[in-house]
Formats: C-alpha cells, sequence, structure tokens
C-alpha cells in the first residue's frame, strides 16, 4: 500500500538535500570551537548555517542561538529571563503547546491563563484590560507567552498586537513559532517579539536541532554551562552537521512559503469533503497555516479515526503528537468552547512541503467513507 503522510505539524519529512548535507558534513572532522583548520571549517559551516537561520526570520545580528529543538528553546527562553528581568508572573495563552506552561511552572513565578476565543485566537481585549493597572514596580516583571501558529488548529495568532500590549505595560513577549516558521512569513524583528523559538523538524530540518531568537542585547542567563559555545549563551559541543541541515533547511524553506498558496487548495479540497460529510472545522473564520485542517466528527472519536486512515494509508494525528497517547479532551479545543465529546473527536491534518494532490485525493475519498460508515452503524443502532 501507498502511504500518505498528513502530519507535518508532528514531523515533517526531511529533505533530501538536507540528509545529503548532513551526510557530507559528518564526514568532516573537527570541533568548531578548535583552532586548527579542522576546527575553523566546522566553525564556518556552523556560521553560514547561523546566516540562514537569521535570513529566514529577520533575526537579529548575533541574534540566533543554536539548541537542541523547540523545547529546550522554551525551557531556555522562560528560565533565562527569570533573574536578568525579575520575573514574577508569566501570562500564557489557553492555546499554547504543553511545554510552555510545564516549563513556566518549574520557574516557581505566578502563572496566568490568557483565555481565548471560539474563533482560535486569543482574548486581547482581557490581556490589555488585565494589564491596564500592572504596576511592574509593585508586582513584579512579567512575560506575555503566545504562539505564532497554533499547532492543532494552524489558526494565526496576533502577536504583534500582544507585544505592544505586554510592551506598553513594561513587560517582555515571547513567541513559540514552532509551527509558522519555514511555512509562512515570520519576521522576528516585525512580530515585536522579544524572544523566539523554533526547531527544524517541522519544515524539512532534522530533529534534534532549534534555535532560541533574542532581541538585541536582551539579557538572558544560560540554562546549559561549561564551554563557551554560542557566545557563552549555551554550553555544549555543537552539532554541526544537524545545524548545517537546518541552515539549508532554512534556505530551502523559501521554496515552500511562496507555495503556501498551492498547499492551502489541497488544505480547502480535503476541508470540503469533510465539511459535505458532516465534520466541524476549528479555526476555519480565521487566518491559519496554509497545510493544518482541524476537524471533529460526531460519534467518530478521534483516537478511531487516526487508526481508520492509517489502515486506509494515510497518517494523520489525534490532536498534538506530542500528547499522543491521553485520553484527556484537547485543551486547545476546549479553550475555544469544544465539548468533550468535540474535543475527543477531533483530528489534525496536515500538509507541507512534498504534499500531493495524490495525498489530498486519498483523504477526499478514504476519510467521508469512513465517516458514512460510522454514521450508518449509529442509525441502526438507533432502530433497533
Amino acid at each position: 500500500m501507498i502511504r500518505h503522510y498528513l502530519d507535518h505539524n508532528a514531523t515533517a519529512p526531511l529533505r533530501p538535500e538536507v540528509i545529503d548535507l548532513i551526510a557530507e558534513t559528518m564526514r568532516h572532522d573537527g570541533n568548531s570551537l578548535s583552532v586548527h583548520e579542522e576546527g575553523r571549517r566546522a566553525h564556518k559551516i556552523l556560521e553560514d548555517a547561523r546566516e540562514q537561520v537569521r535570513s529566514l526570520v529577520n533575526a537579529p545580528v548575533n541574534g540566533v542561538i543554536f539548541t537542541s529543538g523547540g523545547t529546550e528553546s522554551i525551557h531556555y527562553a522562560l528560565h533565562g529571563v527569570m533573574a536578568p528581568h525579575t520575573i514574577k508572573r508569566f501570562f500564557i495563552s489557553a492555546i499554547e503547546h504543553a511545554a510552555v506552561a510545564a516549563n513556566a511552572e518549574t520557574t516557581g513565578a505566578e502563572i496566568e491563563t490568557i483565555p481565548a476565543l471560539r474563533s482560535g485566537v486569543i482574548d486581547l481585549k482581557w490581556l490589555k484590560e488585565r494589564l491596564s493597572n500592572y504596576d511592574i514596580e509593585r508586582d513584579g516583571g512579567f512575560m506575555v507567552c503566545l504562539m505564532f501558529a497554533n499547532n492543532e488548529t494552524g489558526v494565526l495568532q496576533p502577536v504583534a498586537e500582544a507585544a505592544a500590549i505586554a510592551h506598553e505595560a513594561g513587560g517582555l513577549m515571547f513567541c513559540d513559532a514552532a509551527q509558522a516558521v519555514g511555512k509562512i512569513p515570520v519576521n522576528f524583528v516585525m512580530s515585536g517579539a522579544d524572544i523566539m523559538s523554533f526547531t527544524g523538524h517541522k519544515f524539512g530540518g532534522p530533529v534534534g536541532v532549534g534555535a532560541l531568537v533574542a532581541g538585541p542585547n536582551l539579557p538572558l542567563e544560560p540554562q546549559l554551562r561549561g564551554g563557551g559555545h554560542e557566545s557563552n549563551r549555551r554550553a555544549g559541543t555543537h552539532n554541526v552537521a544537524g545545524v548545517a541541515g537546518l541552515g539549508l533547511a532554512c534556505e530551502l524553506a523559501k521554496e515552500t512559503i511562496a507555495r503556501g498558496g498551492d498547499i492551502a487548495m489541497l488544505r480547502n479540497r480535503m476541508e470540503d469533503a469533510a465539511v459535505e460529510a458532516g465534520a466541524k472545522i476549528w479555526g476555519a473564520s480565521e487566518e491559519r497555516l496554509p497545510g493544518t485542517l482541524c476537524l471533529s466528527a460526531d460519534g467518530f472519536p478521534g483516537a478511531t479515526q487516526l487508526m481508520t486512515m492509517d489502515l486506509a494509508g494515510l497518517a494523520i494525528s489525534a490532536g498534538s503528537a506530542c500528547s499522543s497517547g491521553k485520553t484527556k479532551p484537547s485543551h486547545v479545543l476546549t479553550a475555544m468552547g469544544a465539548s468533550d465529546e468535540e474535543a475527543t473527536s477531533a483530528i489534525r491534518v496536515s500538509i507541507g512541503w512534498n504534499s500531493t494532490p495524490e495525498d489530498a485525493d486519498v483523504f477526499v475519498r478514504e476519510w467521508p467513507k469512513a465517516y458514512d460508515r460510522i454514521k450508518a452503524r449509529s442509525e441502526q443502532k438507533g432502530a433497533a
């Protein structure tokens, strides 16, 4: 059976060019901090990749810190600001990836949740009203945490507007851009964020390599100490081959971003077929990532949908891949007002750089057919 991979938001397929570059880079000797010829060559590979990353997201010069991925970047962002900025409180959106709240909880700071609207965007009015009387001298420093694009619904968030609200009140802005970078235009400077995280494996780069982008002269306390790597900001011998792969993936991602309209057309074909069959689409009224589709189907549990589609040759996700196996309803959809049944009957279909019309064709054929069988069984039970 030919497989059709529709789970790019979990991990996008590794680009062949990236595989080739990683393999070639691994054939070279040298530690990137060594001063001999081999070390200098490794250092050049590292810095060339840093410029490719910087260029994709318009990061400040010397603003890119390489990490092991999105989760480490989030941990660094939240813990690294604590002492330098006397952070006493985090305002975290109700739709953030679980890694944000989990890492914030370990800082010891107070946490408040920014509610979301039914459309899937955060409630900016709530944030503005909450911070209108915030007193830095009395209440301590704070940071607002808002993702660029939601990993389940694909809904784009008002990061620049939230950053302006946070800054007006004297706080900082952190943006988890893991689902946006490499898929849509992301401009760090224009986003208003003080610090931003992302990872390579969401858009065709290698697993285990990511970046933290920090604003000019933003004080951060290193979380990994030892050597002088990353200008003394993140110790640990560089994964030069992985970083090279991340850099190339960033360069190639510009082609994917330019194809956003074509990717959205494939998504819309699948969405139309699902709606016609009786599905509910989450976030449809808002601007979304071009390749993300989140839907619920009454009486068709997400786990059952996943298994049914897997047997039909389609790889999809029941919510966030990081939460697979958990029985709790999606916290994202719950924050949007979904009932437990709606939240547990949700799936996520996500496509990207190498998705084809055939991928969409198979979903359009197989998913409505599977849902029709579920509805027919329910009607038979009801008749009995």
